[in-house]
């Protein structure tokens, strides 16, 4: 059995070979599939527009040769990068923030040390294209600079595209526009979601907002690392990639369905908790197994499970969250 995935990644020594060759070979018969139809729809053309077609391949999923091309495209990274020849190479070249640099060097070897791409043995190392992603994007975004968990999705940008400078624009559109204050030094957009989040679930699955509240479980404690690194080292890189798809194009309301998905799928394992402890521990659980390594029928599930989500919802929560925090100081 290989020890290493096709994106670097080390197996760990528990890793169930059996099922998930199992469910791979399932797998593989769609990717192929779904291959065929993405050739046919993008027709040698390196574009797509967006439309509901579109859509629906992509909630399908991106075949990886084509991955980095239509994120690019359906973000809006491509057009800026085009429409800003240099810009990225100039910020390289520029003068450096002293701070900003040692806080990134100091993250460098934290990033997937299980990764056998971001080692420094390794030819070409990732390290190099990441630290040069994050100092770019820290001298670009200066209300941002940088901060944890930038560096884990940035490498995994660098990991599919292969270009930095297309991992510096894709990171652009999550952070400038895709993920709302994620990351600024308040991180309040990220609160603010993790509240949202804690309504959703008081409307969908209010036995579980019950069970929180009774044992004063707050929800930044079992779920803010969902949010801030998107999934990643959380659930399998397969099926993060597959949630990524979707989310660069239809935005930050993705990350909401997959946390109501996982918490609905296993509202009776949550509710088995008895206490403070317990309740962490099953929300490290839930993101684990065959349901989550699944990541064609789990995608499905995320358009179905949570019911009805719109945009509209979304931010009338986010208004309300957002204030009281704000009042809470």
């Amino acid at each position: 059995f290989c020890r290493v995935d096709p994106y670097g990644f080390e197996r760990p020594d528990d890793f169930d070979y059996a099922s998930y060759e199992a469910f791979f070979s399932r797998y593989l018969v769609v990717l192929t599939r779904r291959a065929i139809k993405w050739s046919k729809l993008l027709k040698g053309n390196n574009s797509v527009q967006k439309s509901l077609k579109v859509k629906r391949y992509i909630r399908k999923g991106i075949p990886n040769e084509h991955r980095a091309l239509i994120w690019m495209i359906v973000s809006g990274a491509q057009t800026n990068m085009e429409e800003n020849p240099g810009y990225y190479h100039r910020l390289l070249e520029g003068e450096k923030n002293d701070k900003l640099v040692e806080a990134i060097k100091t993250d460098m070897n934290r990033t997937f040390p299980d990764n056998v791409k971001f080692r420094k043995t390794a030819d070409p190392c990732l390290q190099h294209a990441l630290y040069n992603i994050l100092v770019a994007y820290g001298h670009h975004n200066k209300a941002v600079g940088y901060c944890q968990g930038m560096n884990f999705i940035a490498g995994y940008l660098v990991l599919i595209t292969k270009n930095e400078e297309e991992s510096f624009w894709l990171l652009d559109a999550l952070i400038g526009r895709i993920l709302p204050d994620y990351y600024s030094p308040a991180m309040l957009g990220l609160k603010t979601d993790q509240e949202v989040l804690g309504e959703l679930v008081k409307m969908k699955i209010p036995a579980v907002a019950e069970l929180m509240e009774r044992h004063g479980v707050m929800w930044t404690l079992v779920v803010s690392r969902w949010f801030i690194c998107l999934f990643i080292d959380i659930l399998p890189v397969e099926t993060v990639l597959r949630i990524w798809d979707c989310l660069f194009y239809e935005g930050s309301k993705i990350i909401f369905r997959v946390a109501l998905t996982l918490i609905h799928q296993h509202q009776a394992f949550i509710l088995e908790a008895t206490n403070f402890p317990d309740i962490c521990e099953k929300f490290k659980q839930i993101t684990k197994g065959a349901f989550v390594t699944e990541c064609h029928s789990f995608m499905q599930k995320i358009f179905t499970d949570p019911g009805s989500l719109s945009m509209a919802t979304i931010n009338k929560l986010r208004e309300t969250c957002r204030e009281k925090l704000l009042s809470q100081g």
